[in-house]
């Protein structure tokens, strides 16, 4: 087995099809395992997978699990040289085969690489930012305050320029996007699997810091290119998602960063907090968003407060 790639999927039966559709035209031509993680969605995916997709092995577990614990579970049944850790709302496309070949075929030629990523697009076909650096400071206050958008999609906010993707040839990385995270099995042998401390968010950043720590070299390798069903813009304020991926930073930063630098990024998180909070509460007085609504953020915002007065030792 040359590839093992790991689906962990909830709720998304709609994109889970489509994403295993994409890799059952190129199975016979491309040495393949393919391993879907259910965490207990209440849709059709299981019986979609069972009855439309029988060569995938299906892991049912019985209550979420979480993105990192689930992963592992498929990472156990891995056999292949690579892992792919695939999100379900991933399409390999037409060139399918392509996209996978040069990523594996990258790995095949640079025996130092412990971790490569593709290019990620956007189904119309617009780029998306598919490689980052670890997080700092800079990037911490540009999430909490407004700044212009030059900036939010500045190196200061750990992008790499477009421009780099472009010229086509593979460049070194902090971290690729979850999203797709291709891992070479040695390198999971000596550094570990997945982190299960984290539930969601956090934790492929968190594989490849230690990854890098390790000495292995991690890439972007642009002209493997995966399109990415991710949602550009929500109204929608998910506060049980807003909370875990603070709580999946805090964990990030207690774990790999100086207790000064701990101090800092809470101390920016909460004025960042209170500054939500003055505008939700102008919102609501303003009539522009429910009672409900107001509710919910609040709530989101004061939890994260509260998580960031949490003991960093």
């Amino acid at each position: 087995m040359f590839l093992s790639i790991v689906i962990v999927s909830f709720q998304v039966q709609e994109c889970l099809t489509q994403c295993l559709a994409s890799l059952a035209r190129i199975r016979d031509t491309l040495s393949l395992q393919v391993i879907v993680v259910d965490n207990a969605s209440t849709d059709a995916s299981r019986k979609i997978v069972r009855e439309q997709f029988a060569w995938v092995e299906l892991i049912e577990n019985s209550a979420n699990l979480g993105f990192a614990k689930a992963n592992n579970q498929g990472l156990a049944r891995a056999r292949g040289k690579y892992w792919l850790l695939l999100n379900p709302d991933t399409e390999i496309g037409a060139d399918a085969r392509a996209a996978l070949s040069l990523l594996t075929a990258f790995m095949q030629e640079h025996p130092r690489a412990g971790a490569c990523g593709p290019s990620l697009f956007y189904p119309d076909g617009a780029r998306q930012h598919s490689a980052f650096r670890f997080p700092s400071l800079a990037q911490l206050y540009i999430d909490l305050f407004p700044v212009n958008w030059r900036l939010r999609a500045s190196r200061l906010n750990g992008r790499y320029p477009f421009a780099l993707y472009d010229r086509g040839a593979p460049f070194q990385i902090d971290h690729p996007l979850g999203a797709a995270l291709l891992v070479r099995a040695e390198t999971a042998a000596q550094v570990g699997v997945l982190d299960e401390a984290y539930f969601i968010y956090a934790e492929e950043v968190d594989w490849c810091m230690r990854i890098k720590r390790a000495g292995w070299e991690i890439w972007c390798v642009p002209a493997a290119r995966i399109v990415h069903h991710e949602a550009r813009s929500t109204r929608q304020f998910r506060a049980t998602m807003f909370v875990e991926l603070w709580r999946a930073r805090f964990i990030l930063f207690r774990k790999h960063y100086t207790r000064v630098w701990n101090a800092a990024a809470r101390t920016l998180t909460r004025l960042g907090m209170r500054r939500a909070i003055r505008l939700v509460q102008a919102q609501a007085a303003r009539g522009e968003i429910s009672a409900d609504d107001f509710q919910k953020q609040l709530t989101a915002y004061q939890t994260v407060i509260a998580l960031s007065r949490e003991r960093t030792e």
